[in-house]
This record gives C-alpha cells, sequence and structure tokens, in this order.
C-alpha cells in the first residue's frame, strides 16, 4: 500500500478497479480550494460529504473485486464563514478513509495481499466454488481470531467498512453499511469517533446520569448479526427518529429499530400507544435471507422490501451462488405502522429487484387514518448491476430476449441543427444547446445497444391500499417514465410526505444493469414531476406492472421544449461524468416552523462530483495530477452550474452522499477521543509468526 500520495495503478481489465472508479491513497486534512461562479448564500457554514468504497489493498484481487467492496471513505466540501469576514466563505475540501476496525487491521497486517473480507464478486460469481468459497470465509474468521490474540495492535470486533453511506442524527454524523452499525465521524473534519450501538459511542464522554437502553444487537451468540443495518437508515426531520431494519441469514431474518432522538428542539408527534424506542423487534413472516438494501419510511408507516434477490450461505447447499436472483418468485412488501412491526402485512406481485427507494408517504381517510401508503422506487427487472459491478457476466433473465436496435438512438446521437459537441465552449450554459456528449468507447456510431424489457431500471410507483382488513391489494403499480434512473433523491423538506419532485441519475448509454457492466458512467440528471406524471396517470391508467405514463426515450425528452413538462434533464459536457446529488433548499420564507409556510419545493441547488475524463490516459487511467470538482446546479432550471470548487484530488466514482447544515454541525455531541492509525508495532516473536501466518494466507 502506498502512504505517499500515489495512485495504486490497477489493470483496465477490471472496469472498476480502472479509470476514475481506481481508488485513491492519499488523504488530505481541511485544505482551502478555490471556485468559479458564484457560491450561493444557502451553502453557508454547511458541508456536503460523500461515502463510497476505496480498497486500499488491491495488489492481489484480480478478479475478486466489486464495486460495492472497498474501504469507506469519506470526501467532503466545507463552506466554512471566514474568520475574517462573516459574509464570506472560506471553501476547503477534505477526505478521510473511515478508521473502521478492519481498515486499522489491514494496515497492522501488512503482509496480507488481499482484503479481510470476501469479494462480493466471489460470493456472487457462479464460477466460484463451494471450497473456494468456504476458503474465503474461514480465511476472514481466522484472521479475526489471530487479531483477539495477545501480542495485536487492533482487535477486529465488527467487519462492517462502513462504505455505502452518510447522515446526521442526534447530533451525530454517521456512515453506514449492511455489514454492521453505524460509525460515528466528526463534521467537518471527517475523523472517525466509534461505533454507535443505539444508545452510545465509544469516543464520547461518559454520562453517568444516562439510561441504561438496550443496544442494537444485545447479546447472545447471534447477537453481530443483528447488529447488521441497512446502508439506508432512514432519519424523520420533524421527529428526530432514525428508523431501521437488520437483516440477516437466520430467522426472524428482518428486525427494526427506532431510536429517538435527545435533542431538545424536536417535536415528539408519537401516540399514546407508540413506543418512544424499539430495539430489534422482529418483523413477522420474511421469507429468508436477502439482499436488503434500502426500505420506505413515511411519517406514519414503514414498507419492508422482500424481494428475490436472496443472500445466504445456505444457497450453497442448493448449488446456488450466496447471492441468487429468482424473478419467478414474488417481490413482496411489508407495511406497518411506523412503531408497530408486529402489524405488518403482506402485498404480493412480479418480482423485482429493488435497491433504493425514492419516497415514501401516506393517504389518509375522512377519520385522519392512514388508508394506503405509496411508494417510489428504482424498480430493476433484472439483478444484472450485481454481477456486472463485479465484473461477472450475469445469468440471463428467464424471459431475456435478444434484442438489438440496429441505430441506436441514445444520447451520443445529435437531435436537430446541433453544434459539434467538441466545439461547445465551457462558458456556454449547458443546456443552451442540444449538443450530445461524443462516444467515450469509439469513433463509431453504431454500437449495439440492449433494448431487452428485461433489463429495465425505471422509477416505479406502488400504492398499498389499507382500507379492506381482509384483502392486501396493491392497487397502482406502474413505472412514471420509460428512460433508466438510479440515486433518486427529494428535497428534505419533503421527505417522508408527498414530495412533488424527485431527482435522479441515469445513463445515456442503456439500461443501468447492463451499463454498470461496462463501468458506464452518469452523465445525466433527471428531474421528475411526481404529482404531474400521477395526475397524468389518473386520466390515462398506463398498463399494471409493465406499463408507463411516460414513454418517451431521453433523445425525446431533451428535445422537448415544454417550459412544462414533467421531466426535465440536466446533461453534462462532453467526457464529463458525476455522481450521486444531494439537494440542498432555500430557507421557506416566513416562520420556518410553520408547516404552511409557502415555497416552491423545487427552489434550491444539486449538488455532486465531476470528473472529466480528458484527463485519462491512451490506456484509460486517470494521469497523476488528475482532479474532480464539486457542481453547484440551480434545481429549478435544471441547467444553469451556479459555481464549480475545484478540487486537489480527484474523488472516485462512489456511492451516498449527504448535506450537513451548519447548524447540525455546532449541535454536534462532544467527542474525548478519537481513533488514530496504529503505530509501528514492536517485532516480537508473536508478531513474526502472526506475519508469517498472514503471508500464507495471501
Amino acid at each position: 500500500m502506498s502512504h505517499d500520495g500515489s495512485t495504486k495503478r490497477q489493470s483496465p481489465k477490471h472496469p472498476y478497479l480502472a479509470g476514475n472508479f481506481a481508488p485513491v491513497t492519499k488523504t488530505w486534512k481541511p485544505t482551502p480550494v478555490s471556485w468559479t461562479g458564484d457560491l450561493p448564500k444557502e451553502l453557508s457554514g454547511g458541508m456536503y460529504v460523500r461515502n463510497g468504497g476505496n480498497p486500499m489493498a488491491n495488489a492481489d484481487l484480480g478478479r475478486e473485486a466489486h464495486w460495492f467492496d472497498g474501504d469507506g471513505m469519506l470526501s467532503g466540501v466545507w463552506f466554512s464563514r471566514s474568520s475574517s469576514n462573516a459574509n464570506e466563505l472560506d471553501v476547503q475540501f477534505v477526505n478521510q478513509f473511515i478508521l473502521t476496525d478492519v481498515y486499522l487491521s489491514q494496515i497492522e497486517s501488512t503482509a496480507l495481499r488481499t482484503p479481510i473480507l470476501p469479494s462480493i464478486a466471489t460470493l456472487t460469481n457462479p464460477a466460484s466454488s463451494l471450497i473456494w468459497i468456504l476458503w474465503r470465509i474461514v480465511r476472514t474468521v481466522f484472521i479475526v481470531i489471530l487479531s483477539h490474540l495477545p501480542g495485536s495492535g487492533f482487535a477486529i470486533k465488527r467487519i462492517s467498512v462502513a462504505n455505502t453511506s452518510v447522515l446526521y442524527h442526534d447530533g451525530r454524523a454517521l456512515a453506514a453499511c449492511e455489514s454492521g452499525p453505524p460509525m460515528r465521524l466528526t463534521l467537518p473534519e471527517l475523523e472517525t469517533v466509534g461505533w454507535f450501538d443505539g444508545n452510545a459511542v465509544e469516543g464520547e464522554p461518559q454520562n453517568a446520569d444516562k439510561k441504561d437502553e438496550p443496544t442494537l444487537g444485545g447479546t447472545g451468540p447471534l447477537s453481530w448479526m443483528r447488529e447488521w443495518s441497512t446502508g439506508h437508515p432512514k432519519v424523520d426531520n420533524t421527529t428526530g427518529e432514525l428508523v431501521l431494519f437488520h437483516c440477516s441469514f437466520a430467522p426472524p431474518y428482518v428486525q427494526y429499530s427506532i431510536i429517538p432522538s435527545s435533542e431538545s428542539n424536536i417535536v415528539d408527534y408519537r401516540s399514546a400507544d407508540d413506543p418512544s424506542r424499539i430495539i430489534n423487534a422482529a418483523v413477522p413472516n420474511c421469507t429468508g435471507g436477502k439482499l436488503m438494501h434500502d426500505f420506505g419510511v413515511s411519517k406514519n408507516s414503514t414498507v419492508i422490501l422482500d424481494l428475490p434477490l436472496s443472500l445466504s450461505p445456505l444457497n450453497l447447499a442448493k448449488n446456488s451462488p450466496v447471492v441468487a436472483y429468482e424473478p419467478w418468485k414474488p417481490s413482496r412488501y411489508g407495511v406497518f405502522p411506523r412503531h408497530h412491526p408486529e402489524a405488518v402485512r403482506w402485498f404480493e406481485t412480479d418480482g423485482c429487484c429493488i435497491f433504493h427507494t425514492a419516497n415514501t408517504w401516506d393517504e389518509y381517510d375522512a377519520d385522519g387514518k392512514v388508508a394506503a401508503v405509496s411508494l417510489l422506487a428504482c424498480r430493476l427487472t433484472s439483478a444484472s448491476v450485481v454481477f456486472s459491478a463485479g465484473n461477472i457476466t450475469p445469468p440471463p433473465h428467464p424471459n431475456h430476449k435478444d434484442v438489438v436496435s440496429e441505430k441506436p438512438m441514445s444520447f451520443f446521437a445529435r437531435y436537430d441543427d446541433d453544434p459539434d459537441p467538441e466545439k461547445v465552449d465551457e462558458t456556454t450554459s449547458l443546456l443552451s444547446h442540444q449538443s450530445v456528449v461524443p462516444n467515450p468507447f469509439g469513433a463509431s456510431s453504431d454500437l449495439p445497444i440492449s433494448h431487452d424489457d428485461e433489463e429495465q431500471c425505471r422509477l416505479y410507483y406502488y400504492r398499498f391500499s389499507l382500507d379492506s382488513v381482509t384483502e392486501n391489494v396493491i392497487t397502482h403499480q406502474f413505472a412514471l417514465a420509460a428512460i433508466p434512473v438510479e440515486f433518486p433523491t427529494v428535497s428534505p423538506l419533503t421527505a417522508m410526505e408527498s414530495a412533488r419532485y424527485v431527482y435522479a441519475c441515469s445513463t445515456s448509454n442503456e439500461s443501468f444493469g447492463a451499463a454498470l457492466g461496462k463501468a458506464s458512467k452518469i452523465d445525466v440528471l433527471v428531474r421528475f414531476d411526481v404529482q404531474a406524471l400521477l395526475a397524468k396517470a389518473q386520466i390515462d391508467p398506463p398498463d399494471p406492472v409493465t406499463g408507463c405514463v411516460d414513454n418517451r426515450n431521453l433523445s425525446q425528452i431533451m428535445a422537448s421544449k415544454d417550459p412544462n413538462d414533467p421531466i426535465k434533464v440536466f446533461r453534462f459536457p462532453p467526457m464529463h461524468y458525476g455522481q450521486e446529488a444531494t439537494f440542498i433548499p432555500r430557507p421557506r420564507r416566513g416562520s420556518a416552523t410553520n408547516k404552511n409556510t409557502a415555497f416552491d419545493e423545487d427552489d434550491g441547488y444539486l449538488v455532486f462530483y465531476v470528473f472529466d475524463e480528458h484527463q485519462l490516459n491512451e490506456k484509460g487511467e486517470c494521469k497523476e495530477d488528475a482532479k474532480s470538482e464539486l457542481w453547484v446546479l440551480d434545481a429549478q432550471t435544471m441547467a444553469r452550474v451556479q459555481c464549480r470548487i475545484q478540487l486537489p484530488t480527484r474523488i472516485p466514482y462512489g456511492l451516498h452522499g449527504n448535506w450537513f447544515t451548519e447548524d447540525q454541525i455546532a449541535r454536534q455531541k462532544g467527542v474525548v477521543k478519537v481513533r488514530t492509525l496504529p503505530v509501528a508495532a514492536t517485532d516480537t516473536r508473536w508478531s513474526r509468526i502472526k506475519r508469517s501466518i498472514h503471508a500464507r494466507m495471501g
């Protein structure tokens, strides 16, 4: 591993270890950066942080690598107020590895040539033998045991790499991942404090008066699995509650927790029958261990996604991969009142995959009771992304149709009398021309693009009716549009309510499932007017399951001149690719506590990292001085880049980010100790034996 700031060279054979997917090794303390354009005043004092896997031990990975692997690394831009002038900002960049148990142990165990944890690619690859998978699992267990023996510098107590998302709850910034509990961080330094057990964090001051509450996982031989928390915990901005689920291989398979906020400015809207705190409550009647990444939470309800994408070592006994997709089985949606998982009602429909939900909201009857729960999610009709992101050929879908467009109309094609995209001046508004991005795969414009309907990834609407006490009916299930989208987000002001706008990422190349296998990148951001599209569906209802409200392709949407078009897009300039966008609202006009205060829901900005792939060399690898930018886009126009912040390093294409307000940063709980990198271990007989064992294990 390099500690001198150099970027590791990776073989271009694996798309997720090449180009701007390749990891970086240098970390940056808060460092001043420059920008062009106008910084919105709404950014003052706040900070944007994005999480993502950044593997630090790659020497012998070979084919065993997956985009979802890797040690968590946080990359942030802090818009700090100037110490000399409160009206000016000192913009600073910072990135840090999350110092998990696994990361610290890997730093100490330099003889290990491959990561401690098995790659997701190993678990999903149909070519992986039972013996090989068992060896990788046994190897991990053995390394964990070795770390607990006397003479070890750091004991591995939790195996999470904390590399998926980042959020704020009760005075703490937290990084989350499926393989463990959340990890607390400091803002703006992004230093690692310790694991959050649902009650306290190691490294925080001890409170002698604090009530001894149950913790995530509890006690017993399976407590370590009950700590495994979703990569997408939800925080209710009104009640301050943190809502999580925990998925494992053992019955009851899914457990559920709600952790209230202790902050005095939070209003408690619970009814008298609702418990304030829930820890590891069983969600009854789940069908088994699943790859369950996200869920839906509204103001009064929760939706658990029990989909036919299993994640269980027991699959090996059936001669199936640990991760297996069985689309002939139904998708099941467990809907229950937020504080009562025991009251879950299961709704079934056609099999699919969902990795990210966009928004969830309640509908009420005349008596104020919840009559229906609606869910917006990015619904995939294939599990290709799970395999493709590990450079593994996905197994064919049972209903696969090998259809290829003779003249694919993609974002690379010309529209009308567009100018030469290479001659578009960067000072020009990025949507002032209907220009196109040049084909990154070469000069040919005749690349075959799959149009198989079994490779969809669409923003999809479900409505679960609670009117009947005897039947569970999904009254609506259809796509809002035909274009592929992922990584959805809404304004924090309307999350868990009937949000009008959903923002998402798209690729102009092909469906996300297929595109990710080629390491295709995000080159389009999309804004959906959900209310307008659902109103259109009432007039002209789409076919259930397979129908779309808006059947236009991306090129047709881009060509639209309608200022009220319910779908608007932002296209990146030639060879520029983005990452998940986060919405930052402008403050509401009038009282901040008045929920009825008028405001335009899209009145705000989208922030996201951008990389210019003109910085790649002839082999498709990043040049040593390659750098990324943070862009701030006007969300109302979806056209004007308000400003661009130039960063001192590049940000590899990663996962999920969040915006932390100035007030949240100021309200952080105290910290007495943060984690630090281990000092050089004393050369003892035991340390030499341990290094020898590690070297033999590879």
